[in-house]
């Protein structure tokens, strides 16, 4: 993957003597540094794993995003290093609490303790006309959630999702649950690509997709 593909303020340089994504910013999770640059590590992030992998996920560079389930800030704080307003909804408290020391250095990421399955109760915090929702929940109905938080993105935005097949159904085989998944969500959204997220995580496809 050339570095033209990557959205702007991300890059590749090598790090420890291999090539590496960065992104500038304070580090957050003990990740290794290049000056004022971390490294994105794609084995803790699924969005990281999607650009290693050379998916053209639409982020160009100062976006505005929505990302559902953000946890204590991994994948999120490397987002909001080259992305504009970030609105940051994670479920649990404890999480949410590591998550504002990363909005520390970060003005532009606003974290919401809220139920990415009920956008209702941040409809009023987020703007509507985003450029992308990032998707990574561990959920039942994951395309129900994306279905739901639709309202939010631009009509010609990116879904950036993270199919999690052990969290729909922990006995099913996954390549069932990703067809049913992805079956369901077409009827929101146009799918432009999918891919497993193997080698960096078992069990979950990546899916771009857009507004239907």
């Amino acid at each position: 993957m050339s570095a033209a593909s990557l959205p702007a303020g991300v890059v590749r340089r090598t790090v420890d003597g291999r090539e590496r994504l960065l992104t500038e910013g304070e580090p957050v999770y003990g990740e290794p540094t290049d000056g004022d640059w971390r490294v994105w590590d794609p084995g803790r992030s699924k969005l990281g794993a999607m650009l290693e992998l050379g998916m053209d996920t639409g982020l160009t560079g100062g976006d505005s995003v929505l990302y559902l389930g953000a946890a204590s800030g991994t994948t999120v704080s490397h987002v909001a290093d080259f992305c504009g307003p970030t609105y940051a909804v994670e479920f649990s408290a404890r999480p949410v609490r590591d998550l504002l020391d990363v909005v520390d250095d970060r003005p532009n990421l606003f974290p919401l303790l809220k139920d990415a399955r009920r956008p209702e109760t941040y409809a009023h915090v987020v703007e509507s006309g985003l450029d992308a929702v990032v998707q990574d929940v561990a959920t039942r109905g994951q395309a129900t959630v994306a279905a739901r938080n639709r309202r939010f993105l631009a009509d010609d935005g990116r879904l950036l999702l993270a199919i999690k097949a052990r969290s729909e159904d922990v006995t099913a085989d996954p390549e069932a649950v990703f067809e049913a998944v992805s079956g369901e969500l077409t009827e929101t959204y146009e799918v432009l690509d999918s891919r497993p997220l193997t080698p960096y995580h078992d069990d979950h496809l990546a899916v771009v997709a857009t507004p239907r």
